[in-house]
């Protein structure tokens, strides 16, 4: 291998992904593959009401059943379980959380009331069938701004209220009042995002068993933050953590709604303990729409003030979270995250958002992928699309006018994520504005929008610029071991949830240590015993944390090993790199060290390094959604002419997974903002729980995805630069797409979706 200036790099290389093999030749073991044997399976009895009080459960017919192992109520738990929140946290929500079974109430229709558990899922499910449960209905409360009034069904009555935090991101809104009453123009609107969720092609699935040699619990399958859940389970357990492993499996898709501690994550382990048998859970998929996570309700009451100069004044908003029946392990995340992420990349003179938490009696709602920008973006741009219309200027034109220039880099936007302070740490929103529309064709859409093509037919262009937001929970760990045949292995806290978090750690790891990329031998993740901590991955935060603490301890590892091989071969540092087993002298291979010398002088701790890479501050990438939309008026059918994504990401270690991610990205915010919709009857019954009434977009419905890809604003936060690629594709399709319609039939999309029948009678209606 050549000499340090000029050695081969593998960040920003587009190079095959490295967990493929297993995944293509079926080797690879998902959660509802793993299996012991002796494993039981257990099956969840539901609630089939969304609101009323437990009278009584009569479980004997079912434990009687042959082939039964056990049948478990609330009353065979231990007292007062509550599935704790691991973040984002406010005074009071503790009294909103979740039990692992119901106890006197059930408060959402698939809420767990027993479980049974059976030598097969068969006799498990029959038992269900047995048992009794007397229910005495109650009133539900569902709409999000409804359920705070007075007079609406308390789900605690002991809380007082469905109120389960409240508070404000920025300035006072009283403080706003001045710059609102002498603003030349002032735009005020109710929007509303809709419930859905992210549905991944892999529904849940857990397995415990207790290891007969030590007494060790054994978890399989609970993915995503395997370090954080060991803590949640431990403590509900009342076990040492060091008495529990969890092991990730491989996962089909994660999207914020996996790897959260749900009931099942409990009852599962717990169930284990109790029998002494392996125990194991998977979801169908009529209870994964019902029980899994939903997310993105929201309703914004928001106003925009401009000067008569179209600049921007003051923004307020109140934003109202609907969080289901419970508050889950997230907290206030994704309202804060709104709140938080608002203003987006525009300069504001004032600014303020009230954050109020409610729960209601459909499913808890967590974060779902962009969870709270995918709200704000759509409120925000939809704002700034009517807004333009209004006083009749360009849409493009106002944004282009208010941007934040680079000049002003890094930038507080005055708002706090958890009580920290947001500061934009780089970026060129005018110069990615620019570039993006040259990238769209933005002269060639106009003709294209200008055509005629009939009274049925109408023609629409909409964009969306949008900030996200990367290395959430400010730390992660990393160990880098390098083997006598000089190949090494990386050890990192975050996991794979198929955003090939294995190829670019080895990217990195290659790069920082000097070797090649396919010389890394393996990327190991996801099992608390072979990593001591970690943080996981969500938040678009695995390359930019946990792959800047593997490039410290790499380039440490390197460090220390060229010195030794330095003094042995009386060599400059700088004048050696690896060659597989061996440290060569650059022009002269000859002059060789092999690693396992190497080891004889500096011990086996010398071929192994480990950093905790930790930054204070999140970065913030930026993009832009552009969309061409053609509408049928007759059967309110969107067809897409172009669609195009222009994404700042820092530095992309691998440019074609970015890509990847983009577009699905971007498939699931196209499916948010034009089918999907959680819905629910009047007595809180979810009737959008399967796929004939919950409907995903397929290939048919997916453009072409165009994506540009820049790199002007390395974050200066970390050593690679790089900031987080996972959630831009999806932040602001629903903003993009509503104001694409919009700019073709002339009106004003307040809310999504944007189903065939909306669009139908909105160009026929006018509303």
């Amino acid at each position: 291998m050549s000499g340090n200036a000029t050695r081969e790099k593998f960040i920003g290389a587009s190079v095959l992904r490295k967990e493929d093999e297993s995944l293509l030749n079926g080797s690879a073991c998902f959660s509802d593959d793993f299996r012991r044997d002796g494993t039981l399976q257990m099956a969840v009895l539901r609630s089939t009401h969304a609101h009323a009080e437990i009278r009584g459960i009569n479980v004997q017919a079912a434990r009687s059943l042959p082939g039964i192992s056990a049948v478990f109520t609330a009353a065979d738990l231990p007292s007062g379980l509550r599935i704790p929140m691991r973040m984002f946290e406010k005074p009071g929500m503790e009294r909103f959380l979740q039990p692992p079974l119901a106890e006197d109430k059930v408060r959402y229709s698939g809420e767990p009331v027993a479980v049974v558990v059976g030598e097969s899922r068969y006799v498990s499910e029959d038992a269900l069938e047995l048992i009794e449960v007397d229910y005495e209905p109650l009133e539900p409360a569902l709409g999000t701004i409804e359920s705070i009034d007075p007079e609406a069904p308390l789900l605690f009555e002991e809380c007082g209220s469905n109120l389960t935090a409240e508070f404000t991101i920025g300035q006072d809104a009283s403080e706003l009042e001045t710059v609102f009453a002498e603003a030349e123009v002032v735009v005020s609107e109710l929007i509303e995002i809709q419930r859905h969720g992210a549905v991944p092609i892999e529904t849940r699935g857990i397995s415990a068993f207790v290891d007969e040699t030590d007494g060790r619990l054994i978890v399989h399958g609970m993915s995503k933050i395997v370090h954080i859940n060991r803590k949640i389970l431990s403590r509900l357990l009342e076990w040492p953590a060091d008495r529990i492993r969890m092991v990730e499996l491989h996962v089909g898709g994660g999207f914020g709604a996996r790897g959260e501690f749900y009931p099942e994550d409990f009852l599962v382990p717990w169930a284990a303990i109790e029998l002494q048998r392996p125990v194991n859970w998977t979801e169908d998929r009529e209870e994964h729409l019902r029980t899994t996570n939903h997310s993105r309700e929201q309703v914004h009451e928001i106003s925009l003030a401009l000067d008569q100069d179209g600049r921007f004044l003051g923004l307020r908003d109140r934003v109202t979270f609907n969080t289901g029946a419970y508050v889950r392990t997230h907290g206030v995340v994704v309202p804060n995250m709104t709140a938080a992420l608002l203003p987006g990349p525009y300069l504001w003179g004032a600014y303020s958002c009230e954050v109020r938490h409610v729960v209601t009696n459909k499913t808890p709602a967590g974060t779902y992928r962009a969870p709270g920008r995918y709200e704000a973006n759509f409120a925000r741009e939809r704002m700034i699309d009517i807004t333009a219309r209004r006083i009749g200027e360009h849409p493009d034109d106002l944004r282009r006018r208010n941007l934040i220039g680079p000049e002003l880099m890094p930038f507080p936007n005055g708002t706090e994520i958890d009580g920290h302070a947001v500061k934009y740490d780089s970026g060129d929103y005018p110069r990615l504005f620019q570039q993006s529309e040259s990238f769209f064709g933005g002269e060639e859409m106009e003709k294209w929008r200008r055509a005629p093509v009939g009274p049925l037919r109408k023609r629409g262009i909409g964009s969306a610029f949008f900030i996200e937001k990367s290395g959430i929970a400010k730390w992660d760990y990393a160990r880098v071991e390098m083997g006598d045949d000089g190949r090494p292995t990386v050890f990192v806290g975050s996991a794979s949830i198929g955003q090939g978090v294995e190829t670019v750690i080895a990217q990195i790891c290659a790069d920082a240590l000097g070797v090649r990329y396919d010389d890394i031998a393996a990327v190991r993740h996801g099992d608390t015993d072979e990593v001591p901590e970690g943080m996981g991955s969500f938040g678009s935060r695995a390359t930019m944390i946990a792959g800047s603490a593997v490039f410290e301890a790499a380039e440490e590892l390197r460090r220390r090993l060229l010195a030794a091989a330095a003094q042995q071969l009386e060599a400059s540092e700088t004048d050696l790199s690896f060659d597989g087993a061996r440290v060569i002298v650059n022009g002269s291979p000859s002059r060789f060290v092999e690693l396992s010398d190497l080891r004889s002088e500096i011990g086996d701790e010398g071929l192994t390094e480990e950093a905790r890479f930790v930054s204070e501050d999140m970065s913030f990438p930026y993009g832009i959604h552009r969309v061409a939309v053609e509408v049928d008026v007759e059967t309110g059918a969107l067809e897409f002419e172009k669609y195009s994504i222009a994404y700042d990401v820092g530095r992309a270690i691998n440019p074609m997974l970015i890509d990847g991610q983009i577009v699905g990205g971007a498939a699931q915010g196209i499916g948010g903002a034009t089918l999907e919709e959680f819905t629910y009857d009047e007595q809180g019954q979810l009737v959008a729980g399967s796929f004939i009434d919950y409907l995903l977009p397929t290939a048919t419905e997916i453009p072409k995805i165009e994506v540009l890809l820049t790199e002007d604003a390395p974050t200066p936060l970390t050593p690679v630069g790089a900031k987080g690629a996972g959630e831009g594709g999806t932040a602001a399709a629903g903003a993009a797409i509503a104001n694409a319609v919009c700019d073709a039939l002339d009106v004003e999309v307040l809310r999504l979706p944007l189903t065939p029948e909306r669009v139908r009678r909105m160009a026929l209606d006018g509303n």
